[in-house]
């Protein structure tokens, strides 16, 4: 998601100077015109703002804070703005360490996928100071069509947890319906227009009915990002004390799905999990 969010703010006229884990997303993006830093750092150093897209909490951890991390070269009054999907508790601790060094944080998580990331139409979700997320909007507008302030620092991610609960309860739904419409050997495309025309209709029921349809499992959104945030809206939920029994039932079966190898497909493959329990089989 990174290059096309890195075009769009290159296209509004920003400098950019870039840094990647990865030799070959370094290759690309120097391949695009974009000049690479050495390390976080040295990055920071250089930038007044700095974007931030990685997997983990420890890995923006790494990045921001680590042995080369971003605040060992940061100036005072930079602004982190960070897009990846962490631990709300995560995003408070990184914005109080960068606050004790006069560095602003923002987390940003986004949804709309690589898609979004490439039409500039992502919902961004932010958490922070109202005076960071003030510099921060102006950017953040260049790559999304929605961009909320949600509150302070970790709001941004509770969004986005909120966001995952939807959507993936949603994708084990309709996993669910496909599931059953076939066991009773009905036509599939018949169910979903069907479905589509009625109260169920919805964004994720047009994206992922016909792809389960078809069979088509490759990736929109690999299928273990997902499992990684339902494993955090677990934990979240486990430290205010809630059941939430969606979300266990269907944390569980994205587990299932990893332990299938199904990591690095789509998560429409949680009809494959249901294919793959015991029971009578469609045929």
């Amino acid at each position: 998601m990174g290059m096309p969010m890195a075009g769009h703010l290159r296209r509004a006229g920003h400098e950019l100077v870039a840094w990647a884990r990865s030799a070959g997303t370094r290759q690309g993006l120097e391949q695009a015109g974009i000049a690479c830093a050495g390390s976080p750092a040295e990055l920071a150093a250089r930038v007044d703002v700095l974007f931030s897209n990685v997997t983990s909490t420890e890995d923006v951890r790494e990045v921001l804070l680590g042995a080369q991390g971003a605040v060992h070269g940061a100036r005072a009054g930079l602004l982190c703005i960070d897009h990846s999907t962490i631990a709300p508790q995560g995003a408070r601790d990184i914005a109080t360490r960068l606050a004790a060094r006069e560095v602003g944080f923002v987390d940003a998580p986004v949804s709309g996928g690589v898609r979004g990331a490439q039409q500039a139409t992502l919902s961004i979700m932010v958490g922070g100071a109202e005076a960071d997320f003030e510099r921060a909007a102006p950017l953040l507008q260049l790559l999304g069509s929605s961009v909320t302030y949600m509150g302070p620092s970790g709001s941004g991610q509770v969004a986005k947890l909120c966001n995952q609960l939807v959507q993936v309860v949603t994708i084990q739904g309709i996993a669910e319906a496909m599931r059953l419409a076939a066991a009773e050997r009905a036509d599939l495309s018949r169910v979903l227009q069907a479905l589509s025309a009625g109260f169920a209709g919805s964004r994720m029921l047009d994206l992922m009915g016909p792809k389960m349809a078809a069979r088509d499992f490759s990736a929109g959104i690999e299928a273990r990002l997902h499992a990684k945030d339902f494993g955090l809206a677990a934990e979240a939920a486990a430290q205010a004390g809630l059941e939430l029994p969606a979300l266990r039932v269907v944390h569980a079966q994205l587990l299932e799905l990893m332990r299938h190898g199904w990591g690095r497909d789509d998560t429409s493959s949680l009809l494959r999990v249901l294919e793959a329990a015991p029971g009578p089989r469609a045929g």
